[in-house]
C-alpha cells in the first residue's frame, strides 16, 4: 500500500486531476481487502486533517491545487489574524476580523486567498476549521447572577466566555477559573463554556503562576503509570551492565561538571587533555537517558508530549520525573554513570579538528563545579577557592585556552554573537519578588558554551554523512525583505553590510556587530539585526544554522530536559550497536517519525518560552508595584507608533505612551525606528538614554507604564478650567474683575485681539473705535493696560462676553454651542442653537475683526496649538486678529470650529492649515454661509493627553440653550 507522502506527491503532480477513491485504488494497485480498508482509513484521516480535500463530486485533491492554504492561525489582541501556512515558501496571509468565522489562536484551518492589498500583501478568509487548538481557557470570572462571563488571560482570545448559571461550580467574582469550551464563537455570539476548576482568588499567593501554567496547558504532575516506570529504574550501575554493553571505561579520567549553584539535573560533563604531539583533546560526556527511557514506553510518551522542561520563575516543570532527572540520569560526583561520549582532537592555534570519536561510555565525575567557583579560579584567582581545587586548577586553565581558541575560530568563520543581558527574578517563599539580578556570562559559562557547540556540530555532521534518520537544529537565512530593511536601517547610521546578490553571509553581520561595539547605536542595530532573523527550530533535514555559521548542527547535550536530544541519543546508540547502520525496518520507522518529532519539539519549545516570558513579566511587574513614583535612568529598547519601550538597569521594561509625551506632537518614522517631534524636531530612538518615572503598573496585563521626567506640557501655561464662552459668558457667577477693576473678556484689552472679547478698558466700548464688535471692527486704538492681567486663557474662535442683546429671530446667524471636552478640544454639538449674541465690546471669537495697534497677548492652551495660518490673519495694523483675509470688511460666517479652534466656515485659502482638506467654497445662503448639511464637522480623535484638572476641580457644565 502507498504511504501518505506518496499519495500527496502523486496529487501534487501537474498532470493530476481529482480522482475518486476507486480510481486511486486502481492507480496504486490495491487488491487485498485489508490493504483497501487501511487505504480508505488513511484517506479519511488525511481529509479530516485538511491535507487533502473531498470535492462535491467525491473526488480527492490537495488544497494548494484548489486555491486553498492549510496553516495555523495566529490571532492579534486587536481582532485580526495571520495564517502561517504549512508551505514554508508561501507568505503569511492576513485575515480580517470579519473573515475569521469563529477561529481562535492556534487553530489549524483552510483559508482562501481573496485579495492583494496596496502593499502587495495577501489577504484571505477562513474556509474551514480543521482542528481546534483552544479547548480550555483560563481567566477571571464575573458573576452576573443568572449568568456569568470569564475574561480570558490570553489577550489573543478577544471575546469573553459565556457561562450559564448552572455552570458556575461555586465560583464568585474575582476568582481565576479554568473553563472548558462547549461551543465556539460564531458571528457576534460569544463562546460558551463550563467551569471545571477554580484556581483561587486572583490576589491569593501562587494563583498568578498557576494561572499561567493552566493558560499554556503545562502539566503539573506525572501520571501514575509514568511514575511507576520511573520507580523501576535502578539506583546504581553494575559491572555486568558495563561489560555486557561494551561501554568504554573513562572512570580514571579527570572529568567534571560545571553548572549553576541551584542545578540538580546534571546532564553534561567535560574533560580536556594535552597530547604528547601538542594537540588538545576535548571530551564531552552526556547522560545516556535513552538507556532508561525506552522507545514507546509510558515514560517516552510523556516526555514526547511535554517536549522539554519548563523553567518558571519559582519552579521547574520537568520533562522526566525527578527519580530519573535528579537520580540515575544525573552525573552526580563520585558515582558511576552511563553516558554517550564525543571525543574531539584539535590542533593548537588553528583549532582545526583532526579527529573525532563517538561512543558509549561509563564515567565517574571528580567534582561538581559551579560557574562561580570556576570564575574565581580563572579570573579572580581567589586563593581560598584555588587551594580547595588545587588539583584541578591546571585543568581549568587548559579548558580556558581551548575554549577561547574555539571561540576565536567560530568568530573567524562568521558566527553571530549577540551580547544581550539576561536576568533572574528572586522570589521569597510566598512567591513575592524580592530582587532582580543579572545573569553573568563569565569565562566559566563561555567554556561550557563553546564545548557544547563543538560537540553538537561534530555529532550532527557525523550522523548526516551516515545518512540515518536524525533531528537537526536549524536556523534558516533571513528573508530578503527583512534583510533589505535592516541594511537600509544600518545605512542610516553610515554602516554598509556587504553581500553577494540577495544573500548576506553571517560573517558580514558579525563584522558589523564588531564595528558598532561600544558606540551609541550598538543597541539599536543589534536589536534590529536580531529582529530581522528567523526563529531557530528542529527539522528532520540538515539545513544549516545561519546564526552559528555552521553547516551541520544538532542538539545532543541535554537529553534530560529536551526530547530531540533524547530521540537522537536513541538513534545514535542503535547505530553504534549495529556497526554504523540501521536495519531496514528501523530505518523506515524512524524516518517516518522524525518530521513529527521535530515539529512537536519546536511547538513545545515555543510554548515553554512563552510561559517563561509570561511568568518573568508577571514577577517584574509585581516587583515594580511599590516603585510607583520613583525615578530611574533607562535605555530606549523599542520604538513603535504608539510609544517607546524603556529598559531599566535591572532589565525591567516599561512603555512611555505617545499620548503621555506632552511637550510636542511626535511622529513615528519606521525606517529610522524613531519618534520625531513635529515642532521641536527632537528625536527619540533605540539606544538613547532617558530619565523616567514609574507611572502605572497593570497587574492584569503584566505591563508597566513609565512617564518622562521633566516632560514639559504642550501648552506654555497649564490651566485648570477652560470655558469657550469666556469668563462672564452666560453664568454671571463666573464674571470676575481683573486687577485693574475691569471686566476681563476673552480677548483681553480693548478688543485688540481680533479673536474678540470685551475690552478691558472703558475707552474701547464703541464699534469702530478702541474695542468695538470683533466681527465688524475697522480698527482703532486699543488699550493694552490689562495685557498682563490675570485673565482667563483665550480659546481662539470662542464667543466673547458682554451685555445681553435682544433676542434675534435670525436663526441663520445663530451660533452653535461650544463646549470644551475633558481632552481640551472644542466640540460643536450639531443641532444646538447657540447662546444669544453679545452686545458690542463682546464680539464673536470666530470673527475677522481687525485689531488696534497694540493687541492683547493670547495665552496658549493645550487644546489650541500655536499654529495660525498666515493667510488667515486679518489684521491691518497689528495684533492677533484671526479670521478672514478681507481684513474684517465683511462678517465671517459664524459656525462650527475645526480642530485648531478656527471656524470651519469663512474665506480660507485651500492650503490653510486647519486640519482638513474640505472645500470651503461659498454656498447659497445669506451671508455666504453655505449649506449647513454640507458643512458637517469632520470627526476627529480626542488626544489622551488632555489638560489635567486640578484636584477638587469640577468639570464645566453645559448649559441648555433656551428654545
Amino acid at each position: 500500500m502507498c504511504t501518505e507522502q506518496e499519495l500527496l506527491d502523486f496529487m501534487r503532480e501537474t498532470a493530476y486531476k481529482p480522482l475518486t477513491y476507486k480510481e486511486l485504488e486502481k492507480h496504486f494497485g490495491i487488491e487485498d481487502a485489508a490493504e483497501f480498508k487501511a487505504f480508505l482509513r488513511m484517506l479519511t484521516e488525511m481529509e479530516q486533517d485538511g491535507k487533502i480535500l473531498l470535492t462535491r463530486t467525491d473526488r480527492y485533491g490537495v488544497p494548494e491545487r484548489m486555491n486553498l492554504l492549510r496553516g495555523r492561525i495566529q490571532t492579534h489582541p486587536k481582532g485580526f489574524a495571520f495564517l502561517i501556512p504549512d508551505d514554508k515558501e508561501h507568505p503569511d496571509l492576513y485575515i480580517h476580523a470579519n473573515d475569521l468565522k469563529g477561529t481562535m489562536n492556534g487553530d489549524i484551518v483552510l483559508a482562501r486567498v481573496s485579495a492583494k492589498n496596496e502593499n502587495g500583501k495577501l489577504e484571505g478568509e477562513i474556509v474551514r476549521i480543521i482542528k481546534r487548538a483552544v479547548t480550555q481557557v483560563v481567566g477571571l470570572f464575573h458573576n452576573h447572577e443568572s449568568y456569568g462571563f470569564v475574561v480570558p488571560d490570553d489577550k489573543r482570545i478577544n471575546k469573553d466566555i459565556f457561562i450559564r448559571g448552572e455552570g458556575f461550580q461555586g465560583a464568585v467574582t474575582g476568582q481565576k477559573v479554568v473553563v472548558n469550551i462547549i461551543t465556539y464563537p460564531e458571528g457576534r455570539a460569544a463562546a460558551e463554556g463550563e467551569i471545571i476548576e477554580i484556581l483561587g482568588h486572583k490576589d491569593d499567593p501562587g494563583v498568578d503562576i498557576l494561572s499561567i501554567i493552566r493558560k499554556h496547558g503545562l502539566p503539573e504532575s506525572f501520571p501514575g503509570d509514568v511514575l511507576a516506570e520511573a520507580d523501576a529504574a535502578p539506583d546504581t550501575i553494575t559491572e555486568e551492565e558495563i561489560l555486557q554493553q561494551g561501554r568504554r571505561d573513562l572512570r580514571d579520567k579527570v572529568i567534571v561538571t560545571i553548572d549553576g549553584e541551584d542545578a540538580k539535573d546534571l546532564d553534561d560533563a567535560v574533560n580536556v587533555e594535552r597530547l604528547p604531539n601538542g594537540n588538545l583533546v576535548l571530551g564531552v560526556h552526556i547522560a545516556d537517558v535513552s538507556y532508561y527511557v525506552r522507545d514507546k514506553s509510558k515514560l517516552d510518551e510523556e516526555a514526547y508530549n511535554r517536549g522539554c522542561s519548563v523553567y518558571l520563575v519559582d519552579r521547574v516543570i520537568p520533562m522526566l520525573p525527578h527519580r530519573l532527572s535528579n537520580g540515575i540520569c544525573s552525573l552526580n560526583p563520585q558515582v558511576d554513570r552511563l553516558t554517550m561520549s564525543c571525543e574531539m582532537e584539535f590542533e593548537p592555534g588553528t583549532m582545526k579538528q583532526v579527529r573525532h570519536d563517538i561512543f558509549t561510555s561509563v564515567i565517574r565525575t571528580k567534582e561538581r563545579m559551579t560557574y562561580t567557583n570556576v570564575r574565581k579560579i580563572l579570573n579572580e584567582e581567589d586563593p581560598e577557592v584555588a587551594e580547595r581545587y588545587s588539583d584541578l586548577v591546571d585543568t581549568f586553565k587548559l579548558m580556558q585556552e581551548l575554549a577561547m581558541g574555539l571561540r576565536s575560530m567560530r568568530m573567524r568563520r562568521g558566527a553571530i554573537d549577540f551580547e544581550f543581558q539576561e536576568s533572574k527574578v528572586i522570589v521569597d517563599e510566598q512567591g513575592k519578588p524580592v530582587d532582580i539580578i543579572k545573569r553573568e556570562r563569565s569565562i566559566a559559562e563561555q567554556i561550557i558554551e563553546e564545548f557544547m557547540l563543538a560537540a553538537n556540530e561534530t555529532v550532527a555532521e557525523h550522523f548526516h554523512w551516515l545518512k540515518v534518520p536524525f533531528i537537526y537544529r536549524i536556523h534558516e537565512e533571513p528573508s530578503n525583505e527583512k534583510l533589505m530593511t535592516f541594511m537600509q536601517f544600518a545605512g542610516n547610521f553610515g554602516y554598509a553590510v556587504r553581500g553577494k546578490g540577495n544573500t548576506v553571509h553571517p560573517r558580514a553581520l558579525q563584522t558589523l556587530l564588531e564595528e558598532i561595539q561600544g558606540t551609541k547605536e550598538e543597541t539599536v542595530l543589534s536589536t534590529m539585526m536580531l529582529r530581522s532573523m528567523k526563529q531557530a527550530k528542529y527539522d528532520a533535514e540538515s539545513l544549516g544554522h545561519f546564526g552559528l555559521a555552521a553547516e551541520y548542527y544538532s542538539h545532543f547535550t541535554s537529553p534530560i530536559r529536551r526530547y530531540p536530544d533524547l530521540a537522537i541519543h536513541r538513534v545514535m546508540r542503535e547505530v553504534l550497536e549495529n556497526g554504523g547502520t540501521l536495519p531496514n525496518n528501523r530505518f523506515d520507522s524512524l524516518n517516518a517519525r522524525m518530521p513529527d518529532i521535530a515539529s512537536q519539539s519546536s511547538e513545545r519549545e515555543r510554548v515553554a518560552v512563552d510561559a517563561e516570558r509570561d511568568t518573568e513579566k508577571l514577577k517584574k511587574a509585581e516587583f515594580m508595584l511599590d516603585k510607583i513614583g520613583e525615578e530611574f535612568t533607562g535605555i530606549i529598547s523599542g520604538v513603535t507608533s504608539f510609544g517607546m519601550f524603556i529598559e531599566l538597569e535591572n532589565t525591567v521594561e516599561g512603555l512611555i505612551r505617545l499620548s503621555d509625551m506632552t511637550d510636542d506632537y511626535y511622529h513615528f518614522h519606521e525606517l529610522h525606528m524613531a519618534l520625531i517631534g513635529e515642532r521641536t524636531s527632537k528625536i527619540y530612538r533605540i539606544g538613547d538614554e532617558v530619565k523616567i518615572r514609574v507611572g502605572r503598573v497593570n497587574m492584569s496585563d503584566h505591563t508597566i507604564d513609565f512617564e518622562m521626567v521633566d516632560m514639559k506640557s504642550r501648552s506654555g501655561s497649564r490651566v485648570s478650567f477652560v470655558d469657550a464662552r469666556g469668563p462672564g459668558g452666560f453664568d454671571r457667577k463666573r464674571k470676575k474683575r481683573n486687577a485693574a477693576g475691569k471686566f476681563a473678556g476673552v480677548g483681553g484689552s480693548g478688543g485688540g485681539n481680533g479673536a474678540g472679547g470685551r475690552g478691558g478698558s472703558d475707552r474701547g466700548g464703541r464699534p469702530g473705535k478702541g474695542g468695538g464688535d470683533g466681527r465688524n471692527a475697522k480698527g482703532g486704538r486699543s488699550d493694552d493696560r490689562s495685557a498682563n492681567s490675570s485673565v482667563a486663557p483665550t480659546i481662539v474662535g470662542a464667543p466673547g462676553s458682554g451685555k445681553r442683546k435682544k433676542k434675534s429671530g435670525n436663526k441663520e446667524n445663530s451660533e452653535p454651542r461650544i463646549t470644551i471636552e475633558p481632552a481640551g478640544i472644542p466640540v460643536t454639538e450639531a443641532g444646538d442653537r447657540a447662546p444669544k449674541r453679545r452686545n458690542r465690546g463682546g464680539g464673536d471669537g470666530a470673527a475677522a475683526g481687525s485689531s488696534g495697534s497694540a493687541g492683547t497677548a493670547v495665552p496658549n492652551v493645550t487644546a489650541v496649538p500655536s499654529v495660525t495660518p498666515a493667510a488667515s490673519l486679518g489684521s491691518r495694523s497689528g495684533g492677533n486678529a484671526v479670521g478672514s483675509t478681507n481684513g474684517g470688511a465683511a462678517p465671517a460666517r459664524r459656525g462650527k470650529l475645526d480642530m485648531w479652534g478656527l471656524p470651519r466656515s469663512g474665506n480660507y485659502p485651500k492650503d490653510a492649515d486647519d486640519g482638513t482638506d474640505r472645500d470651503f467654497s461659498s454656498g447659497s445662503r445669506k451671508g455666504g454661509g453655505g449649506d449647513r448639511a454640507k458643512r458637517a464637522p469632520k470627526p476627529f480623535t480626542r488626544a489622551d493627553a488632555s489638560v489635567p484638572k486640578q484636584s477638587g476641580e469640577k468639570a464645566p457644565r453645559s448649559r441648555k440653550p433656551k428654545e
